[in-house]
């Protein structure tokens, strides 16, 4: 079994919540996403954070593509690894 991760950036908190909810129902996740704050260099305000959702794929089924054009639904992106 592998240790592949995905991570999902996001713009910000609600984006990545509406995100990680829309995942599971859509690709059908073993286990939820987990949702991380990623503030920017020398930012401490919230307002300039980006969210990530990381989510296993032990298994690599999901299409790295296809999880990509998913993240720009909320004006996000697949952090390539």
């Amino acid at each position: 079994m592998s240790d592949v991760r995905h991570v999902l950036v996001l713009p910000d908190r609600d984006a990545a919540r509406e995100a990680a909810e829309t995942l599971g129902e859509r690709f059908g996740l073993d286990e939820e996403p987990q949702l991380v704050r990623d503030a920017l260099a020398g930012e401490d305000d919230a307002e300039d954070a980006q969210w990530l959702v990381v989510l296993r794929d032990e298994r690599e089924r999901l299409d790295p593509a296809e999880l990509d054009a998913f993240a720009g639904e909320w004006d996000g992106w697949r952090e390539e690894p």
